[in-house]
This record gives structure tokens, sequence and C-alpha cells, in this order.
């Protein structure tokens, strides 16, 4: 008589999403996916996990490095058989990211989106402060940063430039 091996586990839907709230944003390490809110939902397709993502831009240049550390970091939990689909449609908010996230964007000298419950043309004529002194005396020099989702302010107080992300 032949012994078969089991099946082994298909972890937890917790265990799922603890895998992936390790895999670091591409452009920010600091924070992870899911904190961000790219990470949208789970599902099973048979054997086959499908993680669901809408990136910050349709564009996103950071794409396909996001979907390889998807996948890696699910394969370490023991899933083999994941597919990674991607979503834009709600797009992506900045309204998604997690108070943490936001903590730790300020933490790194990059001032968060303000909340903006979807009324983006208020929260864009709001004062920004800055994330090293707190001031409020700023001023945007570019709308365009390093990546699409930032912006360049100056601070007029400590004279610091930074980053803002997006309010999406």
């Amino acid at each position: 008589m032949v012994m078969s091996k089991p099946a082994p586990a298909r972890p937890s839907e917790a265990e799922i999403w603890a895998a992936l709230a390790e895999v670091p944003d591409p452009e920010m390490p600091f924070v992870n996916l899911v904190e961000l809110g790219i990470v949208r939902e789970l599902g099973w397709d048979g054997g086959r996990l499908q993680v669901t993502i809408t990136p910050t831009f349709a564009a996103c240049p950071a794409y396909e490095v996001m979907q390889t550390d998807i996948l890696a970091g699910l394969q370490a939990l023991g899933l083999e058989e994941t597919e990674v689909l991607v979503r834009h449609n709600p797009p992506w908010s900045s309204e998604w990211i997690s108070a943490g996230a936001r903590r730790k964007l300020q933490a790194a000298g990059l001032a968060p989106p303000p909340r903006h419950q979807g009324d983006l043309l208020t929260v864009l004529m709001d004062p920004v402060a800055c994330p090293r002194c707190g001031s409020e005396q700023t001023s945007l020099r570019n709308s365009f940063g390093t990546t699409p989702c930032r912006m360049i302010y100056t601070c007029n107080d400590c004279q610091e430039p930074f980053e803002m992300f997006k309010p999406l």
C-alpha cells in the first residue's frame, strides 16, 4: 500500500494578510502595501489564491515590483498557486491609507495626504504642515515630486524642502 502525503493546510486569511503586510511599498519601503490600501482583497479560485490590488496610479511604474514581491511573500507562506489581479475601479484613494501609515509617512519627512472624503478641491487649498517642524507656512514648489503620487513643498519657517503624498 502506497501512503500519500496529506496536502498542506491552507493558511488562514489572517496569516495571508499578515504575510502581505510584510510586503513593503517599492518606493517607500517604510510602509507596506496593505497599510497603503493597495492590497484590496483576497479570494480563492479553486486552489489558487487571488490577491486584488489597486495601484496608486493606473500606470504605476512600481506595479511589476509589487506583483513580484507579493508573489514571493505568499510563496514564503507556502502558497505556490497565486495570482495578482489589478483593479482600477474604483480608483485608488489616499483615503485608504491607514492611520499608522500616515504616521510613518510623517516620521519619514513626507507630509501625509489630508483626509478629504471626496472633496479634493477644498483640501488642495488648505495649508500643508511641514512634517519636520509642523509649521503651516509652506509653499508649493512643484506639483510633481519624485514619484507621480507626490508634490514638492518648502517650509517657509525651517526652510526645509519636503514632499507631500498627494490627496487622491
